[in-house]
């Protein structure tokens, strides 16, 4: 017997409380520019510039010894916290705890910077007895800067370029549909992140990337299911054909969502600290990604009226006169 989670055959309206859910989704946008240009974001030295040791310390160690030992020291902004590994913990049966270190771009050279990371490994190993560092990364200033750039770059190459490839298949109408729900996916995404201050490095970026292409594969089967709909559904409304093509690809939907959903929370809650903040933009963006695609994309198809007669190679005007959403 297959497993459905939606039953066939579904006709839910939802287009009911249309401007309900455009008005939710004009005031999430809100507060995540004021989030963000009130709080800003918790960078990462991806993007700050810094350091970044992961240690592991004897199992009567705590954590304020270590930060004892790095305020001797006098490295300015320094952060200390104490991570977890499931999947080391449960094969190897360790009780060590593991430390992340961040420490602030110190002011010189590169000689400066890496004479700071032998002084500190030199003083943990003196203050904790066989302390062993797992990871160290140190990025400077000058290259953080770029990294700022590239990410913005990637960013909005990505959504440009979903706008060409939706404009080229589908129509103009389509295309602005897309990019607008993508858009609102990325805003909507890093005012979570502004809210909640988890830090945001190269790692979200690519969380980000991921979850503009989950959205647009997610957006381009319901837009293929409405075409198909249009050619055969000449004389219906836009606004039910529009229901019953979301309908039509609802099981699809909530399918791939679930079982994504899945294996995202099985890496959040063992995966460790590490991608952890990778992990939990994933999930959100699963969500918010699965919402614009139904809500989002379809209202903007709505307001705008697409081509009816797909017989013809024209590329078509609004159409007709379906965009208003109390209908």
């Amino acid at each position: 017997m297959r497993l459905r989670l939606v039953p066939n055959d579904t006709s839910i309206n939802f287009f009911g409380r249309l401007r309900v859910a455009v008005w939710i989704s004009v005031a999430a946008i809100l507060l995540s520019v004021i989030f963000y240009v009130f709080n800003g974001l918790n960078y990462g030295i991806d993007f700050r510039g810094g350091t970044m040791l992961m240690i592991k310390a004897p199992a009567d160690t705590s954590i304020i010894e270590v930060r004892k030992t790095l305020k001797k020291l006098d490295l300015g902004d320094t952060t200390v916290t104490e991570v977890s590994d499931p999947a080391t913990v449960l094969v190897n049966q360790s009780n060590q705890p593991m430390y992340l270190i961040k420490i602030e771009q110190q002011a010189g050279n590169e000689e400066v910077q890496n004479g700071m990371i032998i002084n500190v490994k030199k003083n943990l190993e003196d203050a904790l007895s066989s302390v062993s560092f797992l990871q160290t990364e140190s990025v400077g200033s000058k290259v953080s800067g770029e990294l700022v750039q590239k990410a913005i770059l990637a960013v909005c190459l990505a959504v440009f370029a979903v706008l060409f490839y939706i404009w080229i298949r589908f129509e103009w109408q389509f295309s602005l549909g897309a990019v607008l729900a993508l858009i609102h996916d990325v805003i909507i995404t890093i005012g979570i992140f502004s809210f909640i201050g988890l830090e945001f490095n190269l790692s979200i970026i690519a969380a980000l990337l991921t979850i503009v292409g989950y959205s647009l594969n997610d957006t381009v089967i319901v837009f293929d299911r409405i075409r198909e709909n249009l050619k055969q559904f000449q004389s219906k409304p836009l606004i039910n054909l529009l229901n019953k093509s979301i309908n039509d690809t609802l099981s699809r939907t909530v399918m791939t969502s679930v079982t994504t959903l899945l294996a995202l929370f099985a890496l959040y809650i063992v995966g460790g600290e590490v991608i952890r903040g990778f992990t939990f933009a994933m999930i959100w963006g699963v969500l918010i990604g699965t919402y614009s695609s139904i809500f989002i994309a379809s209202a903007i198809l709505l307001r705008l009226g697409v081509k009816r007669d797909w017989s013809s190679s024209g590329s078509g005007g609004p159409g007709t006169n379906f965009g208003n959403f109390d209908q």
